[in-house]
């Protein structure tokens, strides 16, 4: 007896170590090498000389496993600065590698290079990376797509084939061109000539025929398709002729299986959904068309429709035409607010959090467009409202700035004074009746700062992020850096606590990195701030963003050594 009861604790350690031993040994380092440049592309019947990575458009599709670290050498020979940003990875303790220009470094300048190394963990499925300067955005991205660890399946039926899809935007033009025309004469940039479908126009562009993409399946088969809106500043309706759709993750989280003909998906967002080619043997046109939640047109192009074809293999002839699917109409507003409020969070994911139930920080955020002095020199010349005002864009009445001496993150790891204020408020300055228009010029003005809203580690913060309409009514997709968010609720006009804190979901609300906030409306989410460091909350509408619809939390250090922001590494640009 005496032996065997300590042999027993003995097996129980040696499993544990085996376990712990097995986790490590599918653990790997995934490498890459970035190499960014002008690539030389015809589209539109147009030549086009464009910012792309190692010469493809999309770039690179880099593919880990939960636990993998992933380390990309990006080397920039272009004539611009440069960062990646990796959309949606936690970047738990390794904040310095989250990209965006001037918050966690200062930009790579043209022939020098940099590597982003970090762990992805506490993650499964789609994300995706991209250049977070400026509107190079346009043609510098690609998926990034996180399989679980080997041994793990996926909760959901496996897939036959898993398939990348990305909608784009694309511009008959130099697009850093297109924002700084745009950004110094006060005007709104030029609206993009077309959208793409894993960068191809689809045929019903002008040249663009042979320039489609296509998707060759197998019949009575599950293709899971991992889709992304890359494009700057539009949502779109997705759908396949004759198909239907199970959506079963959003922001590289698991949801409750959602039926649907249709996905709606803003910049910055990544739906995965399950189709079934069930169908009769035929080619089917795969189709995204903007939905434009504005009241007023743009600023982009919102009658035109990017395609693909997916064929099935052994079905049409060559010059068959496909089945085009019936798109929503382009303010179809009815739709897309059915699809976002249907989605809800799969409890039983493997990395599913419950709701923090007692939140420590309480924020009310109003944001939107709003006028600013014109600062450039010869005055915005084509600004609507005359060559001394132009457009801006704020949150809570204050329209962010960044640095350009220094990043943010490097003046909270070393200390720096001066880049930025500890002062955010909570609170718009006044009250009023956000989702009407407003023509209160002490509303329009937003003052020009470096505010940000400092909060302690682990700490649970909600925001309720309220539209509004000082200008017009849109939709506004806001990205949150560092962490995934619970989406507790959500809803038209203003948002009345009493009314509408009986609507939360604590018991399944969706999870994710960016949410498109109601036109004219509200959003309420929750997140734990568990990741020191620098994180920003923005406006992923590249028109917007540069006026200044931003802002940042500051996370404090945690309290051991394993919860503080490591070192900087020694290769971090300078500005």
């Amino acid at each position: 007896m005496g032996r065997q009861s300590c042999f027993v604790p003995f097996l129980h350690v040696l499993i544990i170590t085996l376990a712990c031993s097995s986790s490590l040994i599918h653990a790997k380092v995934v490498e890459h090498t970035f190499h960014v440049g002008n690539m030389t592309t015809r589209k539109m019947c147009q030549q086009r000389t464009i910012i792309a990575v190692n010469g493809s458009l999309p770039g690179p599709t880099i593919l880990v496993n939960e636990g993998d670290t992933l380390i990309v050498h990006v080397l920039n020979k272009s004539p611009y600065d440069v960062t990646i940003h990796w959309h949606g990875i936690f970047q738990l303790f390794s904040g310095w590698a989250d990209g965006p220009e001037f918050a966690t470094q200062c930009p790579i300048k043209p022939g020098n290079k940099y590597t982003y190394k970090f762990k992805v963990t506490k993650q499964e499925g789609t994300l995706w990376w991209h250049a977070h300067t400026s509107y190079m955005r346009a043609t510098v991205y690609g998926a990034l797509i996180i399989r679980p660890r080997l041994g793990r399946k996926y909760p959901f039926p496996k897939p036959y084939r898993e398939v990348p899809i990305m909608i784009g935007e694309w511009w008959n033009a130099n697009v850093m061109d297109v924002e700084q025309i745009g950004m110094t004469t006060g005007g709104v940039p030029n609206i993009s000539d077309a959208y793409s479908i894993n960068g191809r126009l689809g045929d019903l562009y002008p040249c663009s025929k042979k320039h489609t993409y296509k998707l060759k399946v197998t019949p009575g088969k599950i293709y899971l398709l991992r889709i992304i809106n890359a494009a700057l500043n539009a949502q779109h309706f997705f759908k396949i002729a004759n198909h239907k759709f199970v959506v079963v993750a959003i922001d590289a989280s698991y949801t409750e299986p959602y039926h649907t003909d249709v996905v709606v998906i803003a910049p910055g967002q990544t739906v995965d959904v399950l189709m079934e080619t069930n169908q009769p043997m035929a080619d089917y046109y795969m189709a995204a068309r903007p939905y434009n939640s504005a009241a007023i047109a743009g600023p982009f192009n919102d009658d035109t429709t990017t395609t693909g074809i997916v064929h099935y293999i052994g079905g049409a002839a060559k010059n068959s035409t496909p089945k085009m699917p019936v798109l929503p109409a382009l303010n179809d507003t009815v739709t897309a607010h059915k699809f976002y409020t249907n989605l809800t969070g799969l409890t039983t994911g493997r990395f599913s959090v419950p709701v923090p139930r007692h939140p420590d920080e309480k924020m009310f955020i109003t944001f939107g467009l709003g006028l600013s002095v014109c600062g450039t020199p010869n005055g915005c010349i084509n600004s609507p409202f005359g060559p001394m005002i132009t457009f801006s864009a704020s949150m809570n009445n204050h329209s962010f700035q960044f640095p350009t001496s220094t990043s943010l993150l490097e003046a909270f790891a070393k200390g720096v004074k001066g880049v930025y204020t500890e002062d955010f408020p909570d609170h718009p300055p006044l009250k009023f009746d956000y989702t009407k228009a407003n023509l209160s010029s002490s509303l329009w003005m937003a003052e020009k700062s470096t505010r940000v809203k400092k909060v302690k580690f682990n700490s649970i913060v909600e925001i309720v992020l309220q539209n509004t309409a000082l200008l017009t009514p849109e939709s506004h997709p806001m990205h949150l850096h560092g962490f995934n968010f619970h989406v507790l609720a959500q809803g038209f006009g203003n948002y009345n606590s009493k009314r509408d804190r009986k609507k939360f979901n604590f018991f399944n609300p969706q999870e994710r990195n960016t949410i498109a906030v109601p036109t004219g409306g509200w959003a309420v989410i929750r997140f734990r701030a568990n990741n020191p460091g620098v994180w920003m909350m923005h406006c992923h509408l590249d028109v917007h963003m540069p006026l200044g619809l931003a802002m940042a939390f500051v996370v404090e250090n945690g309290p051991t050594l394993s919860t503080r922001l490591p070192p900087p590494p020694a290769d971090l640009p300078r500005c």
